[in-house]
């Protein structure tokens, strides 16, 4: 079993926001590539498995953060947030 007691709360911290901001940045990268598939590519059995992926990556390393405590958890779900908030910034900018 992993024991995150012996690491500074400040870089535990940093360090789950960092590691919820790339999780996040890519559950949303693959959500929009699930999409594409469903309605331009019709490729629903590849969807469906890029779905899977990307919601047990998600459940996984948020399993991950609760191991080292309710902050870390916080920090790796403002972390997730922050990449949302960040790729609806980009999507809004490409958009015509």
């Amino acid at each position: 079993m992993m024991d995150f007691s012996t690491l500074p709360p400040a870089l535990l911290l940093a360090a789950c926001f960092v590691g919820g901001l790339f999780i996040g940045y890519g559950y949303f990268r693959a959500l929009r590539a699930t999409t594409d598939l469903i309605l331009r590519e019709g490729k629903p059995l590849m969807a469906l498995a890029l779905t899977l992926g990307r919601m047990s990556l998600l459940a996984t390393a948020l399993f991950i953060a609760v191991l080292a405590g309710g902050p870390a958890l916080l920090a790796a779900f403002a972390g997730v947030l922050c990449a949302k908030a960040l790729m609806f910034y980009r999507l809004r900018r490409e958009a015509p």
